[in-house]
């Protein structure tokens, strides 16, 4: 065996200058993972909000109030371990991004229509939603996220 093959570096190996170098990730899986990311926050704005109004509103139902709350917590935390996982370009992170982003369209849809329909809620829905789901097909987000056999 050669001395060359030893001194290979492998991907996670620190260079001459001490870093490691790390593969490199394609622009549309960072901002997919940033779009999940962001809904993530928006989620626990959302739990913080419900959070609050439990606390200073008297609900019809405390039973379900708490029910949508813990859902609500639930959500927030699956989209940040999501967001993350897509980060580092995990293959199970485009079947849990593209469930996330059908409900949400599902969600926006309902938003435009109804009683209390508030389109521009519908509007803040969809648009990420439509986007997440066209990143997810683009050839560099599937290529990043295959899963190699």
């Amino acid at each position: 065996m050669s001395d060359d093959m030893n001194d290979a570096r492998t991907s996670g190996e620190a260079s001459s200058t001490g870093r490691s170098e790390l593969p490199r990730r394609p622009a549309l899986l960072v901002l997919l993972a940033a779009i999940v990311g962001a809904e993530a926050l928006v989620m626990a704005g959302v739990v913080v909000w419900l959070a609050i109004e439990l606390l200073t509103v008297q609900p019809s139902s405390y039973q379900t109030a708490l029910a949508i709350l813990v859902l609500s917590a639930i959500a927030a935390v699956f989209l940040a371990v999501v967001a993350v996982h897509t980060l580092r370009a995990r293959p199970w992170t485009r079947a849990a991004t593209l469930t996330w982003q059908l409900l949400q369209v599902v969600i926006a849809i309902g938003c435009f229509q109804g009683m209390v329909a508030t389109p521009t809620i519908g509007w803040y829905l969809l648009i990420p939603a439509v986007l997440g789901i066209l990143l997810l097909f683009t050839p560099s987000v599937v290529a990043a996220t295959k899963r190699d056999v």
